[in-house]
């Protein structure tokens, strides 16, 4: 089980420096038939800089578990004639599109790279110190001095990895979310008849109707995931950047409507406006139902509320079974119309929208 999340790493600290500036050099030109040579001394070469780059061919943070530290190349020492030393290499560090870089408290975001190749450099390298020849003046004819060259910078940040998915699997353990992403996908996700089978999250592209979205499986939650019960609380986090919620509420459960509660809850008590994401809710498993318990089920949860004052949250249940395709083409119709409708609004409010279609 362990191995199995391990393989998804979607949290790492690292320590990083970018390389320090070379000294100065201390020299003086001595050459036959030139009686005033004077001094010459380069200067040192600057040191190398740290960069991040985001690369869709990564999903997962796992790179980091082996290795945390990263240290860019220090410049090189002046030398005489003028010369001035090499410029410290640079270092880049690969990291998946969707990760967040956070200081080292792990609170403050200061970076959150969502584009194929987007660039950011998290330390300039030190400066390199001056030669002598650059201390030269009418008063001063044969300076000795010289710059040691300035440091470079040290410091730990966390990286936090949140999936470039359109739509996000919901729904308790069990509820039947690897078997739509199976049905829905090429992806092959771990289907098993106990809870918690899928461990890390899982990603599809899904087609319909000529256009493309992709889909997140999220390991189960569970109540009290926000809290850090269970395996919900470390991924709910990934629902953040998606679009749109897809509920599967197992419809072989006896509480239906409780259990839609609990989902509904934990999203709210989690924050960051999962909450009031659109929601497409789904009454799942409906091949092993009759149709008169099919009936009793559905209108049990149109009828459902979060709390008791709270108003009716779901406008439309969709009796889905991934299995026999019950319902399948209407469910991805929906999701993929929610999902251009956002994007429209973002696009009229400017805001540019990550490439989805090559997230994997």
């Amino acid at each position: 089980m362990l191995d199995a999340v391990m393989k998804f790493l979607d949290q790492a600290k690292i320590h990083i420096a970018s390389g320090h500036g070379g000294a100065g050099c201390v020299a003086f030109r001595r050459e036959k038939f030139i009686e005033y040579g004077g001094p010459d001394g380069g200067d040192g070469g600057r040191g190398g800089d740290v960069y991040v780059v985001a690369k869709t061919a990564l999903n997962t943070l796992i790179d980091f578990r082996y290795r945390q530290h990263f240290k860019a190349k220090n410049g090189g020492q002046g030398e005489g004639s003028n010369r001035s030393g090499a410029k410290g290499n640079d270092i880049e560090i690969a990291v998946p599109v969707g990760t967040q870089i956070l200081d080292e408290d792990n609170q403050e975001i200061l970076y959150d790279l969502t584009r194929e190749g987007e660039t950011i450099c998290l330390a300039r390298g030190g400066d390199g110190g001056f030669g002598n020849a650059h201390y030269k003046s009418a008063t001063n004819r044969s300076p000795r001095r010289h710059g040691v060259g300035w440091p470079g910078v040290e410091m730990s940040l966390w990286l936090r990895l949140k999936l470039i998915a359109d739509a996000g699997l919901v729904g308790l353990p069990n509820a039947g979310k690897s078997t739509f992403l199976a049905a829905t996908s090429r992806a092959k996700p771990k289907i098993a008849d106990y809870p918690f089978t899928t461990l890390a999250p899982q990603l599809g592209v899904v087609g319909v109707d000529e256009r493309e979205f992709v889909l997140a499986d999220l390991p189960g939650l569970i109540e009290g995931a926000h809290e850090g019960i269970g395996l919900g609380d470390r991924f709910l986090g990934h629902v953040e950047r998606c679009k749109v919620i897809l509920h599967l509420v197992d419809g072989t459960a006896d509480e239906v409507v409780e259990n839609w509660r609990i989902i509904r809850a934990e999203l709210f008590s989690y924050g960051n406006g999962l909450a009031e994401k659109p929601e497409i809710l789904c009454l799942s498993k409906c091949d092993a139902l009759s149709p008169d318990e099919i009936r009793e089920k559905m209108a049990a949860l149109a009828a459902a509320r979060p709390s008791d004052n709270a108003p009716i949250l779901v406008p439309k249940i969709y009796a889905l079974s991934a299995v026999s395709g019950l319902a399948l083409r209407e469910v991805l119709q929906a999701v993929a119309a929610t999902i251009e409708a956002a994007r429209a609004v973002e696009a009229d409010a400017g805001v540019p929208h990550a490439p989805y279609e090559t997230a994997l």
